[in-house]
């Protein structure tokens, strides 16, 4: 049976000296920032999903090569990151044609709902045009609420390059939705494109 401990770091060391179970509690614990980080830079829920098992696999295998030099969290998500540039520099490679959906149809969706999934989707989108550094940078602090110097970590790269790499994707971004700028449309607005908007300074 394994010995009950609280902190992340604590969970590594208890992972190492093979504990069982706390790489499962470690992952339990972040595993929905995580996901939501795999998720909007994949944005598609099956390579997401097979980007942050590529890293959960990683982690589990290396994590004797954990420094207390950052937290645990700023090195886990940086092994989910890098695990996602991974598999889009592979999907660039080969790229493929999506198969168009078929099926029942769907019921219908108040007016609202798809004011708001439209906005959604065209924050995807935009994100998308973005180049994988520039979205990676923008994802990390503008959506998920890191700041320059942890994104830094999780990227490898210095705090000036995040703060440049995400001045140019706002950019772009405001360009690609100067359409959301209406400001009676806020209240249909989801929260990614609220998060960006308010960094652009308005």
């Amino acid at each position: 049976m394994s010995v009950p401990v609280s902190s992340d770091a604590e969970l590594i060391a208890a992972h190492t000296n093979g504990d069982p179970h706390a790489f499962s509690e470690l992952f339990r614990r972040h595993r929905d920032r995580l996901w939501a980080v795999a998720l909007r830079t994949m944005r598609d829920h099956e390579d997401a999903a097979d980007a942050l098992q590529d890293a959960m696999i990683s982690a589990f295998r290396n994590a004797s090569s954990f420094r207390a030099e950052s937290q645990v969290t700023t090195w886990l998500h940086r092994i989910v990151v890098n695990a996602c540039l991974d598999r889009i520099r592979r999907r660039q490679a080969r790229p493929t044609v999506p198969l168009p959906e078929t099926g029942p149809t769907e019921p219908a969706v108040p007016r609202d709902a798809i004011a708001e999934q439209d906005t959604r989707m065209a924050v995807q989108e935009a994100l998308a045009e973005l180049p994988e550094d520039q979205r990676s940078a923008i994802v990390l602090v503008d959506v998920e609420g890191y700041s320059v110097a942890e994104t830094a970590v999780m990227l490898g790269v210095a705090e000036g390059t995040v703060k440049s790499r995400c001045a140019r994707g706002r950019a772009k971004l405001a360009k690609l939705l100067g359409h959301l700028r209406n400001p009676s449309a806020d209240a249909n607005v989801p929260d990614d494109a609220m998060a960006i908007r308010r960094r652009e300074g308005r």
